[in-house]
């Protein structure tokens, strides 16, 4: 394993960050390619011994069951003081009038019931799952810097929205002396590079550390959506990833990433992982594991340089598309 900081952070994480949306309860929305405790834990155990030590969850995965499977494997099988603890706070916990959102009410109660899910006093990494249009930004940064306060959390981050949002939140927390965003969990892939246009070089300038979600594109890199074949259990019940891939594009992308790979003696799963490592700023690819070769898989990319002509010949399909993961 290979390690760096988060951002402009003196917090040390592993180069691979272990997304835990995979396990939960597999009638969650549906997704029953989503796994139980006991499917889940040999996962978490894995990932200890490949030396990751940076875990993300959310409070919205399976209603909180992802929160209270990472933190009972973690209290089981680490030190606390050795792995790094990420989750989120936004998207809706009830249908109830503040279950969701980024009011002051709604983070405060968010964080403390987060805490008690995950079994820890303190979470390292506390993100905001998405932008909220209702809530006043001043109320959902000073909220975010008494959570700090309250040492319920060490570092804020943020995860996709529009860099004009990102910018003038950050901005805000600098002219108030808040606590800052230190990171941003942002859609980014072979597949969808939207990112390149102001997000991510908004983030290179001011130092804040890139953990991107989805960089296999939720699996359409890996190939779990064949041209022609049958798509997999999760691709056919992941509604979201029909909705972001599948265009000739799209497919144009993973042939050429499949032809790399081939030539360079590869799997494409691996090159696709090594080309979002190659990315400057890029601090930890959050990538989830369901099989025990997806870890394997993601470690194995910490090893592999690209040089500038097989990156070129990588991105050469693609094209600009409508921006997407924002919702």
């Amino acid at each position: 394993m290979k390690y760096t900081r988060l951002g402009r952070t003196g917090l040390e994480v592993s180069r691979i960050c272990l997304g835990c949306m995979t396990y939960g309860d597999p009638t969650w929305r549906g997704w029953n390619w989503v796994l139980t405790e006991e499917q889940s834990r040999p996962f978490i155990v894995k990932a200890l011994e490949l030396g990751i030590t940076m875990f993300d969850t959310a409070d919205y995965y399976s209603g909180g069951e992802s929160e209270r499977i990472v933190g009972r494997a973690l209290k089981d099988y680490a030190r606390r003081e050795d792995v790094v603890i990420a989750t989120k706070v936004c998207l809706p916990m009830n249908d109830r009038p503040n279950g969701k959102g980024l009011s002051r009410k709604h983070i405060m109660e968010g964080i403390d019931a987060s805490l008690k899910r995950l079994g820890t006093d303190y979470v390292d990494l506390y993100q905001i799952h998405r932008f909220d249009y209702a809530t006043p930004i001043e109320e959902t940064l000073d909220a975010l810097n008494d959570v700090v306060k309250a040492g319920k959390a060490l570092y804020l981050g943020a995860s996709s929205m529009w860099a004009r949002q990102f910018a003038r939140m950050v901005m805000t927390q600098r002219a108030k002396g808040w606590a800052e965003f230190v990171s941003m969990q942002n859609f980014y892939n072979l597949a969808y590079r939207e990112e390149e246009r102001e997000m991510i070089p908004f983030c290179q300038e001011e130092g804040i550390g890139l953990i991107p979600w989805s960089p296999l594109a939720r699996g359409f890199l890996a190939g779990n959506r064949p041209k022609d074949g049958e798509a997999s259990t999760r691709a056919k019940v992941d509604t979201l990833a029909q909705g972001y891939f599948g265009t000739e594009q799209d497919y144009r992308v993973k042939d050429r990433l499949d032809e790399t790979a081939a030539k360079l003696g590869l799997k494409p799963t691996v090159l696709a992982l090594a080309w979002v490592l190659a990315r400057d700023g890029l601090t930890a690819p959050i990538v989830g594991a369901s099989k025990p070769y997806h870890l394997d898989d993601a470690v194995a990319a910490l090893d592999v340089t690209l040089d500038a002509e097989t990156i070129a010949a990588l991105e050469e399909p693609y094209a600009p598309r409508a921006v997407q993961g924002h919702q």
